[in-house]
């Protein structure tokens, strides 16, 4: 489904209001994890659930899926964290890339006509998969799923209280030894690894958004730039 252009800062705005707004109905978010759960479940009043969702769909690489009109959302039993722990941080930004979805597009879903899947039940509205180019509607719940898990102040706080100062942190050196900046992208570091653990994310999402908020840089900056 095609959606009209956001700008990153309206989308950051969207998350950061979503909190905001939870903060005032429940309990403010002031350190991390944020309790992506919580305000899907007990804010937005959505139901939230696991399932096989590629047999399920029919569909391969599947994550999660919406469906608007029922209010539900259901994430791939691949992720649940309670059997893979591990795979905790990508659950938890699918659940937020779902959030992402309701808030940033739901108005335009529910205008798009659900046909039955089987059994008389509708196809969700959205169904999200892995893939290596996405199209925007998906690109715009990845940030929002980044902006409202690693919210701008809420890392700048942890990561002040964590090294003393703001002053960002050259990894040059590490990504080099772990073969330098590949098609791929740029290697997980272990700054961006260990603040992931406090956020309860994936290294690599962590690291996205340290380098999103040059808070972790991958090469040396002019001399007296951050003086």
């Amino acid at each position: 489904m095609k959606v009209e252009f956001i700008p990153n800062e309206s989308i950051e705005q969207a998350a950061d209001e979503l909190l905001a707004d939870y903060g005032a109905r429940f309990t403010q978010v002031t350190e991390p994890p944020v309790p992506v759960e919580e305000i899907l479940e007990c804010h937005l009043d959505l139901s939230l659930g696991f399932d096989d969702l590629q047999q399920r769909l029919g569909t391969p690489d599947v994550l999660g899926a919406t469906w608007i009109d029922e209010m539900e959302v259901l994430v791939d039993a691949s992720l649940d964290p309670t059997i893979y722990p591990k795979r905790e941080g990508r659950y938890r930004f699918t659940v937020a890339h779902e959030v992402g979805h309701w808030i940033l597009h739901r108005h335009a879903l529910k205008e798009s006509k659900q046909t039955p899947l089987f059994e008389g039940r509708p196809e969700p509205s959205i169904v999200c998969r892995k893939a290596t180019r996405k199209p925007r509607i998906e690109i715009q719940a990845d940030r929002f799923a980044s902006y409202l898990l690693m919210p701008r102040e809420l890392v700048l706080r942890h990561w002040e209280s964590r090294f003393g100062s703001l002053q960002p942190q050259v990894v040059e050196d590490e990504i080099n030894q772990l073969g330098g900046i590949q098609d791929a992208g740029v290697p997980t570091v272990a700054i961006s690894k260990a603040v992931a653990q406090a956020f309860k994310v994936s290294g690599q999402a962590m690291q996205i958004r340290l380098l999103d908020l040059n808070l972790v840089l991958t090469k040396q900056p002019p001399k007296g730039l951050f003086d």
